[in-house]
């Protein structure tokens, strides 16, 4: 295409005039073959960039069409940035670090400042702790606040004095709800050089479950905390054009079918097919079956299946929405007009060109869960028992009322299922029902409901439901994040006594987006993934191993059987409730009474341009690798493997959130540095000191070590010697011997949550290369970003078949000028007997910054350095 140089048009919309970048009118018919994800990526292309930069992006989309695939890179540049706290926490705590560093070699702190906005939601830390109670919610933020208050007064510091940076306290929602019903626009206004510019709304967001806006045709995705540190500066993303997975979907939900079983279902079906790392977007007539929150439900999931997007275009159903949360009518009427002038209203009956083209029929979706360990295990809602039953578990005898599998946790939980009204009323309903045959929830089940918005109060008040969820133990405990992030609290003393002596293995069932061992509970390794009605009906048989398709989820007083069909709503009876119930302004009347929190704005906030190290504080250090000093780890090295793990690692193993065990290591540190034993919070509030964080690494009870595999939870062998000893002692042990360290993993490592903490602690352990089968995306790129080399290891040196031994070491030939996207890298085998095996890797590199960052030793010194190397001011 070379037809470039004419891109901006006018749009004359009621009584404005905007310029916008118009696609249709500079490239013809072509643009119609274009996914319209890459038509966005085009557009953002078109107007950020100039001269040969943009020519050459647009030949690279473009030549994408001849392949389906494209090895070329172009740049991306976000509109806005989204954050949560203890993501922003880490990147914020850097930002200090990094500020105090130019101020001591004579810069201005100053200079360091977004330079578009950030939204920070304050949702990560709400945990658990009252429960099926009327004053929950009140509690559990009380003890929010007081828990956290030295971090949320450092977020409040950090708003004071970074420019663009906007936080929104804790009891407002969870980030992604917020996105959906506050701070999205779909389509935005810019000012350039004096006139208004009309743009899609593009975003990314340090969680993985950003793309759950795709669900009403934002283009965004999650990244790491570090990756978003150099958006905020300036610099865009530079990502290779995406493969594109369109997923076809035709026919329409069956009845009793929700928008939980479909997202279940996408995430198995395209698990098996692999799309780790595409864009994937929806298209073909089971669209436009779909409601926008719907939508919304099966984007979120992306992270789940693999994916980068998953994406929906605009349509009436976008519009739907925008009115249902109340965002006015000038809005919906922009959006429309903008998405039809620019081919991006969705066309059902439109097939652009994707990489490769998957079909799913919406009639062929039925009632689903997900697990016990995984959320692409998918099973019928019927098959836990069964499931459950393979696993062979023999209880010690002893004297208790639970079964062998009960259920333990009932959550409802997570953006990924709360933030569409349609699923919330169902649950209710359920409750309704169950209440009205006199059922009660099992006194070991503990319950609760999280949901991401705080309109859901007024909403199921008014449909009368919201005292049916209590009656059945579902009271409100908050709106964040909850048990779908680890933070369940406590389970009930009568399941930690019968856990404790083998009498039961239990399990939680929740309407989250991850199930993986330990996530939702440190003592849980099993969880199913269902939608909240179901979570409701298991919460009342309080037996994961019952199969609710035929046996009763309770008996009545009267000794009747209640089974699951009793109990289950329609589809008629939820929609005349959502018709009476649902009111536009209830979602920015409790947006905006939400973000009063008193407490939140009475903390103390320091007035100083460099924020104040408390050297006793046990929840901020400033980051040693915030310094111009640290340097690049790429080189010619032998090392020792610090560890060798198997597949699906997640970063919940590398960096557990969930709360800090009171027998650990890292509970001894900060016992020894005054904390109370009994009160140490949740990994997750301790992420702005790294001195925890590093200890915390690893810690995890369902991780394997198999270079060690009867260490104790959290060491690792000191090869030399012999010993066993935490993980951060021996790694500390080997630096002080100038020894290299690497760690060896299988498939999908770093699967899991945008936890940047997860690449920090390995680089303050001094990994300086991972050795795997394959990684998730954001840990890749988390890696690179604190300078740790990933490689991709072929077949044959999958942990179990290339069975590195205690004493075998590992040679890494990585030069820094040889270092480029998908560069092969030799890696050699030093067997303790004397033999070595050569082995050829790849790079994990896709980008050319990302091989700069390398050689830099990671984002931060490579945003040091950029900065100082500026005109001074």
């Amino acid at each position: 295409m070379k037809n470039s140089s004419h891109t901006a048009a006018l749009l004359d919309h009621a009584g404005r005039r905007y310029r916008m970048v118009d696609l249709p009118a500079t490239f013809g018919a072509r643009l119609d073959s274009l996914p319209i994800v890459l038509r966005l990526l085009l557009e953002n292309l078109m107007r950020n960039t100039a001269g040969d930069e943009r020519q050459a992006g647009i030949d690279a989309i473009f030549g994408w069409l001849d392949h389906g695939t494209s090895e070329a890179e172009i740049p991306f540049q976000p509109g806005r940035v989204l954050m949560h706290d203890t993501t922003s926490t880490p990147a914020l705590v850097d930002i200090a670090g990094m500020r105090d560093a130019l101020a001591e070699a004579g810069w201005d702190p100053a200079l360091l400042n977004p330079g578009l906005p950030v939204d920070i939601s304050v949702d990560h830390s709400l945990a658990v702790e009252f429960f099926a109670r009327r004053d929950a919610a009140e509690r559990n933020l009380q003890l929010e606040m007081r828990r956290n208050r030295e971090r949320y007064t450092f977020l409040r510091w950090a708003s004071k004095v970074m420019r663009g940076v906007r936080i929104h306290p804790p009891g407002t929602g969870i980030m992604h709800t917020i996105n959906l019903e506050q701070l999205a626009t779909v389509v935005t206004t810019e000012e350039r050089d004096g006139e208004t510019w009309a743009v899609p709304d593009m975003m990314i967001g340090t969680d993985s479950h950003t793309p759950m806006i795709n669900g009403i045709g934002v283009l965004g995705w999650g990244v790491g905390g570090l990756e978003a540190q150099t958006v905020m500066f300036g610099m865009p993303t530079m990502l290779r054009v995406p493969d594109v997975t369109g997923v076809r979907l035709t026919g329409r939900l069956r009845a009793g079918a929700v928008a939980t079983d479909l997202a279940l279902a996408v995430t198995q079906r395209l698990r098996q097919v692999g799309v780790a790392g595409d864009f994937v977007e929806f298209f073909g007539p089971g669209v436009a079956t779909l409601s926008a929150g719907e939508r919304a439900v099966v984007a979120n999931m992306a992270p789940e299946y693999g994916a980068t997007t998953g994406y929906f275009p605009i349509d009436g159903r976008t519009l739907d929405y925008l009115a249902q949360t109340g965002r006015p009518a000038a809005r919906l009427a922009l959006v429309e007009a903008y998405a039809r002038r620019n081919g991006l209203w969705f066309d059902p009956g439109a097939h652009p060109l994707y990489t490769r083209t998957i079909e799913i029929d919406l009639d062929q979706v039925t009632l689903h869960v997900a697990g016990p360990r995984r959320p692409q295990d998918l099973l019928a809602h019927t098959d836990t028992a069964r499931t459950l039953a393979d696993l062979a578990f023999e209880p010690a005898p002893g004297p208790t009322a639970m079964p062998r599998h009960p259920v333990v946790i009932a959550a409802i939980t997570s953006c990924t299922n709360t933030s569409d009204p349609r699923l919330l009323v169902a649950a209710g309903l359920v409750a309704r029902r169950a209440r009205q045959r006199g059922l009660r929830t099992p006194a070991w089940v503990k319950t609760s409901l999280g949901p991401g918005s705080p309109a859901a109060a007024a909403y199921l008040e008014r449909a009368g439901l919201l005292d049916d969820l209590a009656a059945v133990g579902f009271d409100i405990v908050g709106h964040g994040c909850t048990t779908c992030i680890g933070n369940s609290g406590p389970l009930p003393a009568s399941v930690q006594d019968a856990l404790a002596h083998g009498y039961i293995k239990p399990v939680a069932v929740l309407s989250g987006n991850r199930n993986f061992p330990g996530r939702i509970h440190p003592d849980l390794d099993l969880g199913f993934l269902m939608s909240p009605p179901l979570v409701v009906a298991f919460a009342l048989a309080g037996n994961a191993g019952l199969d609710l398709g035929r046996d009763p989820v309770q008996f009545d007083a009267d000794g009747r059987p209640v089974h699951l069909r009793d109990l289950w709503p329609d589809a008629a009876e939820v929609d005349a409730l959502l018709a009476t119930a649902l009111r536009p302004d209830d979602f920015p009347q409790a947006f905006a009474r939400a973000s009063l929190n008193p407490a939140w704005h009475g903390l103390d906030v320091p007035d100083t341009p460099r924020f104040p190290w408390d050297p006793a504080s046990t929840a901020l250090r400033r980051p040693p690798f915030a310094s111009l000093a640290e340097g690049s780890q790429l080189g010619h090295y032998i090392a020792y493997p610090l560890m060798v793990v198997g597949d699906d690692i997640t970063t919940d193993h590398i960096s557990p959130a969930s709360a800090i065990p009171k027998d650990s290591f890292v509970a001894d540190y900060l016992v020894g540095c005054g904390d109370d034993r009994d009160d140490l919070n949740v990994f997750a509030s301790r992420r702005g000191n790294w001195e925890v964080m590093m200890r915390a690494a690893f810690y995890s009870k369902s991780l394997r070590n198999l270079l060690w595999p009867h260490a104790p939870v959290g060491q690792t062998l000191h090869v030399p010697t012999g010993a066993v000893a935490p993980i951060f002692d021996i790694a500390r042990r080997y630096r002080d011997d100038g020894e290299a360290v690497v760690l060896l993993a299988g498939e999908r490592y770093g699967t899991g949550s945008s936890r940047d903490w997860a690449a920090k602690g390995q680089r303050l352990l001094g990994i300086r290369a991972v050795l795997a089968q394959s990684f998730e995306r954001i840990h890749r790129s988390n890696l690179i970003g604190m300078g740790i080399l990933p490689l991709r290891m072929p077949p044959e040196c999958a942990p179990e078949g290339l069975r590195i031994a205690v004493g075998d070491r590992i040679e890494i030939d990585a030069p820094a000028d040889a270092i480029a996207a998908r560069a092969a890298v030799t890696v050699r085998v030093h067997r303790l007997g004397g033999t070595v095996e050569a082995y050829t890797a790849v790079a994990a590199i896709e980008t050319r910054l990302e091989a700069d960052l390398l050689r830099q030793g990671g984002v931060i010194p490579y945003i040091l350095q950029q900065t100082i190397h500026q005109p001074r001011p």
